[in-house]
């Protein structure tokens, strides 16, 4: 405007009033990133993790959803330690059980493919990876089986122990069944659902009877 050029303000009149920039609200979860944590904070991590898909297993009824946030760190633990308690030969033998671990290993995780291919075909939601992920998670009960199996045949192999192993064996190849079916049934068409769970139950049935069936050498 003209007149306004001549026009000076003194350096020595108060600003009153705050002069703040507006910006949106901003969380620490967006700066947040896992490669920044340290290595302790992700094994720990990962650990609670598997740690909450075990209790998932042993109370299956507690959850009516999928284990979503899948991994294959339990299934290889399990898997790993039921072939290793399955293997006969002793170390200083000359069978030193190397092919009997493989095709425990082998029953197993193609047992799953096979399992999960076939949910896949019958028009089941559930992805690839999350069915190998519930069905290698459901053999805890199977590999705490084992575990007590190897602890009773210690005292002897006799009928009372063969009974014993049986009712054990028996209650966690029902647990295992349990369990998987209680996460992949809801996953599948309800005029389908028996298709599912027949293999799953010839896929546990497998392994319980290979855990019945042990005999150590």
């Amino acid at each position: 405007f003209p007149g306004l050029a001549d026009v000076s303000i003194s350096q020595d009149i108060p600003v009153e009033g705050e002069i703040t920039v507006p910006v949106g609200s901003h969380s620490p979860d967006e700066d947040y990133s896992t490669l920044d944590e340290p290595v302790k904070d992700t094994i720990m991590r990962d650990l609670k993790a598997v740690g909450k898909k075990f209790v998932h297993v042993m109370y299956p009824r507690k959850s009516s959803a999928l284990l979503r946030d899948w991994d294959l760190w339990g299934p290889l633990v399990l898997c790993v330690s039921l072939a290793l308690m399955l293997q006969g030969g002793s170390a200083d033998s000359k069978d030193d059980g190397g092919p009997q671990f493989a095709e425990v290993f082998v029953i197993i995780w193609f047992g799953a493919v096979v399992i999960t291919l076939n949910s896949k075909l019958l028009g089941g939601t559930i992805s690839f990876f999350q069915s190998l992920c519930v069905l290698g998670y459901c053999v805890m009960p199977l590999t705490v089986a084992m575990l007590v199996c190897r602890l009773v045949l210690l005292a002897g192999a006799g009928t009372v122990s063969f009974v014993i192993r049986l009712i054990v064996v028996g209650a966690m190849f029902a647990w295992s069944t349990l369990a998987s079916t209680a996460f992949l049934a809801d996953s599948q068409p309800p005029n389908r659902k028996a298709l599912v769970v027949y293999p799953i139950f010839l896929f546990y049935f497998v392994i319980s009877w290979m855990i019945l069936t042990f005999t150590p050498q």
